[in-house]
């Protein structure tokens, strides 16, 4: 639903186009930001958003884009002449248009790259070299460098030229006559220095940077460390090659925690509110057939002890809370470590202490809910054994289930298989089994005095 001040903007925006006022238009568009032009587009009544993207220029044309979903790019483009979509990508910053390409067939792309200028064609090419999610494929390889060389004077006048490319007026990368990154200056260094200064005598010389195959998550984490707002991008032998923005980051965070939470609930690929519901049950359904296998184990389980039910029918009362506890606690423990493994990079000091540390989660969690449904089972059913029984179970299968939830996704981890991939479901179901055979195990032991 439209705000008010939302709603107010797009009918004044919508008035100027019918009544064919340009001025009225441009004045109203003039300071919005990228989004807010990518939300006047998604908002326009269907019919009428050719004539919209008519009044944009080619500027807002590309703000416009890169501020808009995939499907929403192919849109517009289809909507825009040959020429002016040419015009348009060539005012797209290069990591924004290669993300854009990246989802089209190549016989695709090769149309689009063929309406580029050769010297922007070759570098958006050059990107696309690399990976998908590495910071070779994110980074954008236009901004501004200067030589160690330089004086402050012309590194200004150089900075003063190129400016539409600094999309962050927070420090300079400084290289050498081979184009390799020597050294980095502020603005603020720039603006204290006296003009005849040279540039390697003010600049800093260790400089943080990342290899263009790193992950792109691994730069997520560095930018987060440092806390920068660009982060440069280097060869082997240090040539630079470009610098990944703190907005790409945002945009590698979202995707990665989409990713991360659309593998812990099992539920494949992206799946979103417009999402049909033939295609959500298809990406849902492979998951869920292969736990519904795993799941007849727990099945034939209660089965195996169908002589000990029979005799203490009570005990079949406790067993969906077992089971449900036993998920819900191993569930919890995958959490932790699946977050905490996106942010700190775990050696066999910190994973030892980590598995310590849940143990004793367990075992605390464990002795407190075991004491909780003694007292539930001693009150309800008069039997201090059952209540013993179940006590004991829940506080074995606790410690088990936050012990499996913890050990799992750093066993993957180590065997570099992103941990998300130990699903929710998937953790549930093992602790599922493990829970009802250690239930009925104990019961079992116990059957006599049960009796």
């Amino acid at each position: 639903m439209l705000r008010s001040t939302e709603s107010r903007l797009l009918h004044k925006v919508i008035q100027a186009i019918k009544e064919d006022n340009k001025q009225v238009f441009e004045t109203t568009i003039e300071e919005l930001q990228p989004y807010d032009l990518a939300q006047l587009y998604v908002n326009f009544p269907v019919s009428d958003r050719n004539k919209y993207l008519s009044y944009l220029s080619l500027d807002q044309l590309a703000k416009l884009i890169q501020a808009l979903t995939n499907k929403e790019q192919l849109e517009v483009l289809k909507a825009l002449s040959v020429e002016k979509t040419s015009q348009v990508l060539e005012r797209m910053d290069n990591d924004d248009l290669v993300s854009l390409l990246s989802s089209l067939e190549p016989d695709k792309i090769k149309k689009l790259l063929a309406g580029l200028k050769q010297e922007a064609s070759d570098m958006i090419q050059n990107l696309m070299k690399y990976p998908p999610e590495t910071a070779g494929r994110i980074m954008n390889n236009q901004f501004v460098w200067i030589y160690k060389s330089y004086t402050v004077r012309e590194a200004v006048d150089k900075l003063k030229h190129f400016a539409e490319l600094a999309e962050y007026l927070n420090y300079l990368y400084v290289i050498d006559d081979r184009k390799r990154l020597v050294g980095v200056v502020s603005y603020r260094d720039l603006l204290l220095a006296d003009l005849f200064e040279k540039i390697e005598d003010i600049m800093k010389t260790r400089v943080v940077h990342v290899d263009a195959w790193m992950d792109q998550e691994k730069v997520a984490q560095l930018i987060q460390r440092y806390e920068f707002v660009t982060m440069p991008v280097v060869k082997e032998d240090q040539t630079l090659l470009g610098v990944v923005t703190v907005d790409d980051i945002i945009d590698v965070v979202y995707q990665e925690a989409n990713e991360d939470i659309e593998k812990l609930s099992a539920s494949g690929k992206a799946i979103d509110f417009t999402t049909k519901p033939l295609v959500a049950a298809s990406r849902r359904l492979t998951w869920l057939i292969l736990l519904l296998f795993i799941g007849i184990v727990s099945g034939s389980i209660i089965a195996s002890f169908e002589e000990t039910l029979d005799q203490v029918v009570a005990l079949a009362f406790f067993m969906p809370m077992i089971a449900g506890m036993t998920g819900n606690t191993g569930t919890q423990s995958l959490a932790v470590v699946v977050r905490g493994l996106t942010t700190n990079d775990l050696g066999w000091k910190q994973v030892i202490k980590l598995i310590i540390r849940e143990l004793w989660v367990g075992i605390i969690i464990g002795v407190a809910c075991g004491i909780l449904i003694f007292i539930i089972a001693l009150i309800w059913q008069g039997s201090a054994t059952l209540g013993f029984v179940i006590g004991i179970s829940l506080l074995c299968t606790l410690i088990i289930g936050t012990l499996a939830g913890t050990i799992i996704p750093l066993i993957l981890y180590r065997l570099n298989i992103d941990p998300a991939v130990a699903s929710g479901p998937l953790i549930t179901t093992i602790n599922d089994i493990l829970s009802l055979l250690i239930y009925f195990g104990i019961a079992t032991l116990f059957i006599s005095k049960l009796m």
